[in-house]
């Protein structure tokens, strides 16, 4: 989605220069630093959506050499996003934010079925233990 947002906003530009070459305004200091703006905000887009396939690509080529851990990241279906998950704690890390930033926990939770189910949930669940079953409702 960023992607598609960068290579849109990196063209949104180039048709203002190029409204500023039919106007023949391009030969006044309006036109010319008009022109200098939009190609400067049109180069940051490009370089921001090149970046961005990059990473993708990435992503991508570290997904398949690393299929197991790849499981781990497995979409969530509508029932799971906003329902109830229930499961072993395997373990929880809680991370303190900086002041006015909130804090992340992060809890891993196993059902017996392999690798335990990674889930980021904003505040402070450190104190949960790790033989009780965890059943919260979470609006994602």
């Amino acid at each position: 989605m960023l992607l598609i947002v960068s290579a849109l906003l990196a063209v949104l530009p180039l048709l203002g220069i190029v409204w500023v070459l039919m106007s023949r305004s391009i030969t006044t200091v309006d036109g010319l630093f008009l022109s200098l703006i939009l190609l400067s905000i049109s180069g940051i887009f490009a370089l921001n959506a090149i970046w961005e396939l990059q990473r993708q690509r990435r992503r991508a080529v570290w997904f398949k050499q690393h299929p197991d851990a790849a499981r781990q990241f497995k979409t969530m279906s509508e029932a799971e996003a906003a329902g109830i998950l229930r499961g072993r704690v395997e373990r929880v890390q809680f991370y303190e934010a900086h002041v006015g930033q909130p804090n992340k926990s992060v809890v891993y939770l196993s059902n017996g079925s392999g690798v335990p189910r990674m889930i980021v949930l904003e505040g402070d669940f450190a104190d949960v233990d790790d033989t009780c079953e965890m059943n919260r409702v979470l609006v994602v």
